[in-house]
């Protein structure tokens, strides 16, 4: 069975973006971007809504974006070598390969693709996170912080879960980003 993964750079106050829809102060450095693309290099599946698949799709869309980075380059290997569903009830088709657009969340669909799924599967965006929480579908937490606060904007986790963690992983980075995993526990 594969697990559900929420992974999320988010500020130390906990946003994954500021009130002005800014998220420049998460772009991880080198350091992180190569430890993310060992996390997510075993993913079958990335699970996304609209804007997070909006400003994901830039790795299969825009080769220029990954033109001076082997690390770049790699985690574009990586994200077009994956499955995707998107959530959208707004987006008429997706242009990417590999990709199918789904208009709402199923919960039932999701814990059979768990099941039937052979590699993990990764959940990007915190709405979409969220109806996963709700759903008791997350297994795993995989959390950024970013040594910011920015006083607001959008919650990295729904606050209406509650939920036991247990730490399987902590690291710190150069750059003063800590990385933290959580098992849910039953």
């Amino acid at each position: 069975m594969a697990q559900l993964i929420y992974s999320v750079i988010t500020s130390l106050d906990g946003y994954i973006e500021d009130k002005d829809g800014s998220f420049d102060w998460a772009a991880p450095d080198e350091e992180v971007h190569g430890f993310i693309n060992d996390l997510e290099r075993s993913a079958g599946t990335f699970l996304f809504g609209r804007r997070m698949y909006e400003t994901m799709k830039v790795w299969e869309t825009d080769p220029s974006f990954t033109a001076d980075s082997p690390i770049l380059r790699d985690y574009a290997e990586i994200w077009q070598a994956a499955d995707k569903i998107v959530y959208s009830t707004t987006l008429k088709a997706v242009p990417t390969r590999r990709t199918r657009l789904e208009r709402t969340f199923d919960a039932k669909a999701i814990r059979n693709l768990k099941d039937s799924a052979g590699c993990d599967i990764l959940i990007g965006g915190p709405g979409l996170a969220a109806h996963a929480f709700r759903a008791g579908l997350v297994d795993e937490i995989q959390l950024f912080l970013a040594p910011v606060i920015v006083g607001g904007g959008k919650p990295a986790l729904p606050a209406d879960v509650r939920l036991e963690l247990e730490l399987l992983e902590q690291r710190r980075f150069g750059s003063g980003v800590v990385f933290l995993r959580y098992r849910v526990r039953d």
